[in-house]
């Protein structure tokens, strides 16, 4: 944190007066101020000079940042008595010269152009420092270098090595040793932690891992270091309120990173102020005083009213100046305006009266500016729609409008498709920027959709019917084959087939329907079955046994893809359907019928909506319908239906929704008891197992189609 040089000034009686100032001046001899800063080049080289009231006992202490650039030394039991805080240079890599005041010391910190090293020597009451020469420093006329730019490495080297320690103070150091001290390095302060990017250079495998250091106890979480092109980039990791450094040592590169020291005696920076700190201690001081002495300090130029008068006490420490300020005007009821560089402080009421004027004489000027016409061609917006939002009401009752002023009007010629605007010059250069904003090309979006139905079958049914007939009314001659004495043997392929292939000489025996077994195989999804009948007969009795079995299995597979698609524009809706229409009758209210239609049709409505990252949001509204079964009141519609709103990336496909269904069924059917003996009982039974699965996914393709650019 930066601190500012405190500004404390007691204003009591005279004696009061006097005690303190003989008071300071004591303590300024014993510790020693800063008298004067001067700069110099001398042979290249930049020389600072920094002269004291007492001779220095010993070399200050110092550091160096590599980003921003800074040399910082720290003088304790030293003022500053040069006269002012800030010191501008502008030798060589030197800019600037800040002399930061604190309760025990004084830090002097050189913002430099590029980072470099310095020495120092002790001359009595002088300081003499001396910044070494950057390599391949640009000359003083040149920009200034940005810091760790990449060098003029012409080879990709590797890391050595990564490690990390702890710091005696809780702070996490991440050590990174170089290659050589010649490779760039780009560091940025991100949310949760600290980017660094070395330039030209490869990162082993070894060094290719994700360092957990949570256990150290420092505000370091994590560090993790990947190769990406030529370069190395580390992101480091933090947790809490923190601050780093960053600096370089030959060939080793440091990130230090430390908790924030919070003093509670102090008051916090707020929200919106982000001047320098000083402190201000003033009893019963003159609030225009008040200002004069903010003024010196931010080399602001205050102008105050006439009317600010009074007088205020208040001590404040290490606030921002600009909140300290703040707090002064809140205090009196003060305002203020500021013009560049030029603070105008005046009672609020006069500050709202003249801004007050100001606005009214704008508004007169405008209602006296003369008016121009002007025409606008639009090319891919319609003149009516853009003149619409143009003459929207934005006031009570619709009588002001929201972009014209109340004398400016404006017509759509839908023929040219030109809009005509009457209004003063301001006006229409407000137009004109709107309908550049407006009158864009419009992106469009091809969506595709896939509906995906399966269905998978299988059936396994087998069956028996087992009769007997009594032939001696009407046989005629000798059917079937012999097996011996008078029994004989019949086939067929059913149980009517065997008992007709009794008969001789092409007569048939009569099929009288003596079954007492008939539970044949069926299935529902196939009409025939397979069967094979035999009929075995006395013919000494003229009576026979027949036997008919029966069996079928079916598997069946079946697909239907479905896919639509439709092309519309960012944010409009779009329809695509394919179907047939149903009529039915419906009944009015007085008793008439009239004919309606009912629609089975395969749908698409979408509305995409184009993101600024590229992905699309679609708002989907998908159906397939099909023919169902008829019933007395018309035809059945089934439908599948889904309507959702889904984020895709362009050009992906996603699954937005399915269905599955399986059917399984398995059937029994037998005669009690004899059913139910082993083997024999297959005889007087029949068995049927029945399996349907059927499924259905949608898949959604949105593409973003390419804007070719307008035609030459």
């Amino acid at each position: 944190m930066k601190h500012i040089s405190s500004l404390s000034m007691n204003f009591c009686r005279p004696a009061a007066i006097g005690i303190t100032l003989a008071f300071l001046s004591l303590t300024a001899v014993a510790q020693g101020a800063i008298s004067a800063i001067a700069g110099s080049v001398q042979g290249g080289v930049e020389i600072l000079k920094i002269d004291f009231t007492d001779a220095l006992t010993a070399p200050p202490t110092g550091f160096t940042i590599q980003s921003p650039a800074r040399i910082a030394l720290d003088f304790p039991g030293v003022t500053n008595a040069s006269g002012k805080s800030a010191h501008t240079v502008n030798l060589g890599n030197l800019k600037s010269i800040n002399i930061v005041q604190a309760s025990e010391r004084s830090r002097v910190v050189l913002n430099l152009k590029s980072p470099t090293s310095y020495h120092v020597d002790v001359q009595g009451k002088t300081l003499i420092l001396s910044l070494a020469p950057v390599a391949g420093a640009a000359p003083v006329a040149a920009a200034p270098v940005v810091p760790f730019a990449e060098n003029q490495n012409s080879d990709i080297l590797p890391l050595k090595d990564i490690d990390f320690r702890r710091g005696t103070d809780g702070s996490g150091r991440v050590i990174v040793t170089l290659a050589n001290s010649q490779a760039g390095v780009d560091l940025q302060q991100q949310a949760k932690g600290i980017a660094v990017e070395f330039m030209r250079t490869s990162l082993p495998e070894g060094l290719r891992r994700r360092l957990d250091v949570t256990d150290f106890g420092t505000p370091v979480q994590t560090v993790t270091t990947t190769q990406t092109g030529e370069r190395v980039r580390m992101l480091i990791e933090s947790s809490g309120d923190w601050e780093h450094s960053a600096y370089q040592s030959d060939n080793q590169f440091v990130v230090e990173i430390r908790q924030k020291k919070i003093d509670q005696s102090k008051l916090t920076q707020g929200p919106g102020y982000s001047g320098e700190k000083l402190s201000l201690n003033f009893q019963n001081i003159e609030v225009r005083s008040l200002l004069q002495v903010i003024a010196d300090f931010t080399n602001f130029n205050i102008v105050t009213s006439d009317t600010v008068t009074g007088s205020l006490t208040l001590r404040l420490k290490d606030v921002p100046w600009d909140q300290a300020l703040q707090i002064i005007l809140d205090a009196r009821g003060l305002g203020m305006r500021k013009a560049g560089s030029v603070l105008w402080v005046a009672p609020k009421d006069e500050i709202d009266a003249r801004t007050r004027k100001d606005f009214e004489v704008a508004q007169a000027i405008q209602r006296l500016e003369p008016l121009r016409t002007q025409a606008y061609q639009l090319n891919y917006a319609k003149a009516s729609d853009i003149l619409t939002q143009l003459n929207a009401s934005g006031g009570a009752g619709g009588s002001s409008t929201r972009f014209l002023s109340e004398r400016g009007s404006a017509i759509a010629e839908p023929r040219t498709n030109q809009l005509f605007v009457t209004d003063t010059a301001s006006k229409q250069e407000e137009v004109r920027q709107l309908l550049a904003r407006l009158d864009v090309a419009v992106r469009q979006v091809m969506i595709e959709a896939r509906i995906v139905e399966a269905r998978d079958s299988f059936g396994r049914s087998l069956g028996v019917r087992l009769g007997s007939t009594d032939l001696s009314a009407s046989r005629k001659g000798t059917g079937g084959y012999g097996i011996g004495g008078n029994k004989r043997v019949a086939y067929g392929t059913s149980y009517s087939d065997a008992v007709k292939a009794s008969g001789a000489n092409g007569s048939t025996a009569p099929d009288t329907g003596g079954n007492f077994v008939n539970l044949p195989a069926s299935l529902s999804s196939v009409n025939t079955v397979g069967s094979f009948a035999l009929s075995i007969f006395n013919a000494a009795t003229n009576k026979f046994l027949t036997l008919e079995l029966s069996a079928m299995e079916a598997d069946g597979k079946g697909r239907i893809v479905s896919s639509p698609r439709i092309i519309t524009a960012d944010q409009t809706k779009a329809l695509i359907e394919q179907g047939t229409e149903y009529p039915y009758a419906v009944t009015a209210p007085n008793g008439a019928t009239t004919l309606a239609f009912k629609k089975a049709v395969l749908k698409l409505e979408v509305s995409p909506q184009i993101t600024p990252e590229g992905n699309i949001i679609l708002d989907l509204d998908v159906s397939k319908d099909s023919r169902g079964e008829t019933t007395s009141q018309g035809v059945a519609i089934d439908t599948k239906h889904i309507k959702t709103q889904i984020l895709i990336e362009n050009g992906g496909t996603v699954v937005i929704g399915g269905i599955f269904e399986m059917e399984e069924t398995s059937q029994e059917n037998k005669i009690p008891f004899l059913g139910d003996v082993p083997v024999v009982g297959n005889l007087f039974k029949s068995k049927t197992k029945e399996t349907t699965k059927r499924e259905m996914l949608i898949f959604i393709t949105p593409k973003v189609i390419a804007d070719s650019g307008p035609k030459r």
